[in-house]
Formats: structure tokens, C-alpha cells, sequence
């Protein structure tokens, strides 16, 4: 594994883990009527803590790009879930809270799922699939169960709702890095005309701008430790399916590499779902609002 991929992969989970953060401090705060609609981002963006959170994972997502440009989309994505652990470093000081067991056993669990996950499957490049047809598939799949999520969660938004809206926004997420990563790939071969010739930059940015709309309507209506985590782990799942299933990475397929890699997979899932339910993790209910369009204070009862 390239040094420098490590470093802009952790170094992009850094910026990502703290914006979630932040941005959820600013959502949580935003009128109700906004949910799952554009003028959501319209509102916050008078938030200056909203517009740190986004600066940083604007940062974090060009990091993980640049990792993406020069490593393997199924060894970027694992390392990516690790910005959950510096969301709770934040929230940790915002709460006060010790790590305790739970902490510690998903710190160790998310880190070791990561290294098993690498060590086991080896991650390197191949030859990209030329079958528009499975393209299509799997974008197609990934698209359309985000969607379907997200209309799920218009109608229970208060219970299950959040963590729908994650696992969707965590869906969009993984398609929207493989297509940052065949982007660079086209900018690198012919310029900045084959790249703007493309669809996939503008599918990025369309992922982009719905995937936000999605996170923030779910940080909007439940506590960080309900959205965080189920948008931590779909992300690299959904990375990893595009990567190996149309972008030609390749990872160890013997009987022994697939149990560890399997063991690495539930690793990480299991330690972003304890971390993510940390008390450290923000638990403000999404009761109390602050209408940010009138700067005044007002209470709800949801």
C-alpha cells in the first residue's frame, strides 16, 4: 500500500469525520420544514458553522479524490470509514464523555476490520469493465435504492427515517467516489476536454448535491449517533461493489483471503455502529429548534 495513499485517505477522513460534526451541530437547529428539500442547504448556508462543516468536507472529499486518483477505490474506501473515529474525538470534547468499553471494543474493531480487510484482499488495479451494460447495472442498483430509501423515509422521518436518508446518502456516496475516480482517469488521458465531454463529472456533482441534501435532512431530524454511523458504513460498502464490479479492482478470491476479508467487512461495520452510538456521539434530540431564517429561538414538539 502506497504511503501516500494512506496518508490522503486517513488525512481525507480527518476533514470528513469533523465536518459531519460540525454540520450536524448546525442541522440539527434548522426548521423542520425543510426536510428532504433544496431550501434546507438555502438556510444553512447562514450558519457559519454549517459553512465550516461543508469547507471541511469539501477538503476531505478533494483529499479522498486525489487518494482515489492514485489508489484503488477498495483500498480507499476503508480507510475513508475511519473518519468516524475523529467525529468522536470532537464529540468527545463537545460532551465530556470517557471512551469506556464500547469505545474502545469499536476503535478496535473498526481499525482492525480496516487492516484486515487490506491485508487480506490485497487491493490492486486491473482492467476497468467495457460493458456499458454492467456500468448501468450497478450505478442503476445503487441509484435506485438510494431513492428508495429516501421516499421510505419521507414518511417515517421521525423514527427510521434518519438512518434511511444515511444508508441512502451513504449509497450516492460510494457510486459518486467511482466516479471520481474514472473522472480523474479521463482528465488524466485526454484533458480537461475528455473530462468535461464525459457524463461522470456531472453525475458527481448531481450525486453530490443529493447525497448532501440527504445527510442533512437526516442530521437535521435525530441525533448524530443515529445517521452517522449508517452513512459511515454504506459508503465503502457501496464503494467497493463499483469498484470491483466495474471499475477492474481486483482483491484475493482464494477460500482463506474471502473469510478474512468477510471478517474485515463485519469488523468495520460492527465498530462504526458502537462508535457510532457512543454517548459521546451527540444525542440532542431534534425537539428543540432554532429557526435559522429568523435567527429566533422556538420550541417543537415532533
Amino acid at each position: 500500500m502506497s504511503v501516500l495513499v494512506l496518508v490522503l485517505s486517513v488525512s481525507a477522513a480527518f476533514c470528513l469525520g469533523i465536518g459531519f460534526v460540525l454540520q450536524q451541530n448546525a442541522a440539527r437547529h434548522a426548521p423542520l420544514g425543510d426536510f428532504l428539500s433544496p431550501r434546507l442547504l438555502l438556510d444553512l448556508i447562514r450558519v457559519p458553522r454549517w459553512l465550516a462543516g461543508i469547507g471541511l468536507m469539501v477538503c476531505g472529499m478533494a483529499l479522498g479524490a486525489v487518494a482515489l486518483g492514485k489508489g484503488e477505490v477498495t483500498l480507499v474506501e476503508p480507510l475513508l470509514a475511519t473518519n468516524l473515529l475523529f467525529a468522536l474525538v470532537l464529540s468527545r470534547r463537545q460532551t465530556r464523555q470517557p471512551l469506556g468499553r464500547q469505545g474502545w471494543a469499536g476503535l478496535l474493531l473498526l481499525a482492525g476490520g480496516v487492516t484486515a480487510f487490506i491485508v487480506a484482499g490485497q487491493p490492486r488495479g486491473g482492467s476497468a469493465v467495457t460493458d456499458p451494460l454492467r456500468h448501468w447495472l450497478i450505478i442503476g442498483v445503487m441509484v435506485g435504492g438510494a431513492l428508495s430509501l429516501a421516499a421510505l423515509a419521507k414518511r417515517s422521518r421521525l423514527s427510521a427515517g434518519p438512518v434511511l436518508l444515511a444508508v441512502a446518502a451513504g449509497l450516492l456516496y460510494g457510486v459518486q467516489d467511482a466516479l471520481t475516480r474514472v473522472s480523474g482517469q479521463r482528465l488524466a488521458a485526454g484533458g480537461w476536454e475528455a473530462l468535461l465531454t464525459g457524463w461522470q463529472p456531472y453525475a458527481v456533482f448531481a450525486l453530490g448535491v443529493t447525497g448532501l441534501v440527504l445527510v442533512q435532512s437526516a442530521f437535521e431530524t435525530a441525533p448524530l449517533r443515529m445517521s452517522l454511523p449508517a452513512l459511515t458504513a454504506a459508503q465503502p460498502l457501496a464503494g467497493i461493489v463499483c469498484g470491483v464490479g466495474f471499475l477492474g479492482d481486483r482483491l484475493r478470491m482464494d477460500t482463506g483471503a474471502l473469510a478474512w476479508e468477510a471478517a474485515g467487512l463485519a469488523g468495520i461495520v460492527v465498530g462504526v455502529v458502537l462508535l457510532g452510538l457512543h454517548p459521546a456521539m451527540p444525542g440532542a434530540g431534534a425537539r428543540e429548534r432554532v429557526h435559522v431564517t429568523s435567527g429566533k429561538s422556538s420550541a417543537s414538539d415532533d
